[in-house]
């Protein structure tokens, strides 16, 4: 971990990190001179669509507390404590898809998702409530265990690890995973700064830097007159294609290129895929062409792509996190275990869930009401058996057709 923070240009220290150089991360900004914050970031167009789709994909699916039997079957267990608050409402306040897309958010952007646990009688828990991701230190303690610190609603609060929910992203230190607005913030910055450039060059009417030519001196009467009367004329998107009128030897011209010319908008859309490399997203996913040819065309095989090498890593942290964290080692050995339901994103459409489960039904490895279960269909008598095709039989076992052949 210490050398891949080298490698970055970073350095832990204490409870957070460093830049090498001395600068808090926090006041640290990037190549581009533009600060780069979590608000700043999620206004760039592409963060807000990489961040929501992934945050907004994983709190969609269901989070199901599950017991595995002796034989391998898994089934949901909604008699566990557990599973009511995960799967519907983790506190008051909230129900699991707000509460699973505040921690997907604060992980695509800071690295971290802390939840503070809340026990009743017996040290059952029963509410997960949300802490903001920046306020939130860790440091450890001498007995070597973990204490975590912020205030949130005017309140404070100096938790251990016993009563905090931490769900860490890339970086694996037990203090914390790597935050994407510090990894990518010379990235952002300049993505950022190139933003304002576009927004300032459309204010001003796409013309930015221009030149006025006189024949004579201007007095200060003239010259206040002559700025005056430009800008309420001819600045601005409003006055775009007001025809200048030039008098009296007055000549004009542009001292800048044109956007095009500037290849403006070539940097703005390789910005977008810059993006999306940092979060892992396929550009096609958030509305960006781009280079189209060199991702798949089918929708399906995009979201398989999708759920592999991006939403998968991230799932399994959770699950990793909230198995170790919230289950007791008496409910580990029992088999039960927190896992997400993804069946909704491998379903495909139509004429591929046909053919799939065809084929699961004539092999015999699914029965009739298991596919009904999975369309959402009323399971039917006689739906629990198994069965398999009898077209692949010796010819001894024809029955009465041997004497028809």
């Amino acid at each position: 971990m210490t050398r891949a923070l080298s490698a970055l240009g970073l350095a832990r220290k204490g409870d957070s990190f460093q830049f090498t150089d001395g600068r808090s991360r926090e006041a640290q900004t990037g190549a581009a001179g533009v600060a780069v914050t979590d608000a700043s970031a999620m206004g760039l167009d592409a963060v807000w669509a990489c961040v929501n789709l992934i945050s907004g994909t994983i709190s969609s699916l269901p989070l199901q507390v599950f017991r595995r039997d002796a034989d391998g079957h898994k089934t949901p267990a909604k008699d566990h404590p557990l599973y009511e608050i995960l799967h519907d409402s983790p506190n008051f306040e909230q129900t699991a898809v707000d509460w699973l897309d505040a921690l997907g958010i604060w992980m695509e952007l800071r690295g971290n998702a802390y939840s503070r646990i809340e026990r009743g009688a017996g040290g059952r828990i029963v509410a997960l409530i949300p802490a903001p991701a920046p306020s939130v230190t860790v440091k450890r303690r001498p007995d070597g265990s973990l204490e975590y610190a912020w205030t949130q609603d005017g309140q404070k609060y100096r938790l251990g690890d016993a009563d905090v929910l931490h769900v860490r992203g890339a970086g694996g230190d037990p203090l914390g995973g790597l935050s994407t607005l510090a990894v990518a913030r010379n990235s952002l910055s300049a993505v950022q700064a190139a933003e304002l450039a576009a927004a300032s060059t459309f204010k001003n009417s796409l013309n930015p830097h221009t030149s006025i030519k006189f024949k004579e001196w201007l007095t200060p009467e003239q010259r206040k007159l002559v700025e005056e009367r430009m800008t309420e004329r001819y600045i601005g998107a409003a006055n775009s294609g007001r025809p200048f009128i030039a008098e009296g030897g007055v000549e004009i011209s542009a001292l800048s290129l044109s956007p095009e010319d500037a290849q403006m908008l070539e940097t703005r859309q390789f910005s977008v895929e810059v993006i999306c490399r940092f979060f892992g997203v396929p550009p096609a996913l958030i509305g960006h062409a781009g280079a189209s040819t060199a991702w798949p065309t089918s929708v399906e095989q995009q979201m398989i792509m999708f759920l592999t090498f991006t939403l998968r890593r991230r799932l399994r942290r959770i699950e990793a996190a909230m198995n170790k964290q919230l289950l007791s080692a008496a409910d580990r050995a029992a088999g039960y275990h927190i896992e997400f339901n993804i069946e909704g994103l491998l379903r495909g459409d139509s004429a591929a869930r046909s053919a799939f489960y065809s084929a699961a039904l004539a092999a015999g490895w699914m029965t009739i009401n298991e596919v009904r279960t999975k369309e959402n269909l009323r399971r039917v008598e006689g739906g629990d058996t198994p069965r398999m095709q009898m077209q692949n039989v010796p010819i001894t076992q024809t029955g009465d057709g041997d004497a028809d052949l």
